[in-house]
């Protein structure tokens, strides 16, 4: 219950901080902001204090190993958009997610190999996700849009923790960086704004994902003997620092332009 309570409250502010970012600085930003553990983050938290270390090391190498899968998503959202609606390009996207997490499951990760998964995964995504020109700008969203994305997104984290509590450590990890909000931001952006946007975002998830890499990465080697205060304060520091440097180091290249 204590998970899905935080889910419950932690959701709708994020999807709102990040729909609010996005405007204010464009779908690539929100896409950085996604790649941060916001979510993830915390419930690791709440595993270590409430199951232990053990059980909090081995779901941070899950979540290293589904944030492979996160990237999977991307980029059959970013191809799907090209000809399919949002809508479309929503279930097919999702649908390579939980496939991506069905063949990761049958591996059992050990930190150094999940590392290497997602850097691998982040490779190829960026390799092959449309390099859009700038998106037109968007007009002004209707009073219903940032309610509904947290709408949507809440009832996203709802459906999934359902099912939390038969989990074990590396299912649960696998499944914890579920693209709730990716799904929920990139359908809006490309009804709203158009494929080349969604791609923008989607491309900004994909480079993100080396933040998730750095706070997860902190965690699995700290849990192991440091203090749990120590190793999640440097894991998130960490985190940001990735997530600041990524942007400054990628914008330009990849066609990342803020407003």
């Amino acid at each position: 219950m204590n998970i899905l309570v935080f889910k419950l409250l932690v959701t709708p502010l994020f999807i709102g901080g990040v729909s609010l970012a996005g405007r204010r600085w464009g779908p690539a930003v929100s896409g950085l902001l996604m790649g941060l553990p916001l979510t993830s983050g915390p419930i690791s938290i709440f595993l270590a204090l409430q199951y232990g270390r053990g059980f909090a090391g081995r779901a941070a190498i899950g979540n290293l190993a589904g944030q492979a899968a996160v990237c999977g998503f991307c980029l059959a959202y970013g191809l799907a958009a090209r000809t399919l609606t949002w809508a479309l390009s929503a279930l097919a996207s999702l649908l390579v997610f939980l496939a991506a997490v069905a063949l990761c499951n049958r591996h059992v990760w050990s930190l150094g190999s999940a590392a290497l998964l997602v850097l691998a995964a982040i490779l190829l995504a960026s390799w092959l996700l449309p390099r859009p020109a700038m998106a037109a700008a968007p007009a002004p969203p209707p009073p219903w849009d940032l309610p509904a994305r947290m709408l949507v997104a809440t009832a996203f984290v709802l459906a999934l923790t359902a099912g939390a509590r038969t989990l074990g450590p590396q299912l649960s990890g696998l499944i914890a960086p579920f693209p709730v909000f990716g799904v929920v931001l990139a359908a809006f952006t490309h009804h709203r704004q158009g494929p080349a946007a969604a791609a923008s975002l989607l491309r900004g998830n994909v480079a993100g994902s080396l933040a998730f890499i750095a706070f997860f990465g902190v965690v699995g080697l700290g849990l192991g003997s440091g203090a749990l205060a120590a190793t999640y304060g440097l894991a998130a520091l960490a985190a940001l620092a990735t997530s600041a440097g990524t942007f400054w180091a990628v914008r330009a290249r990849v066609g990342f332009h803020v407003s």
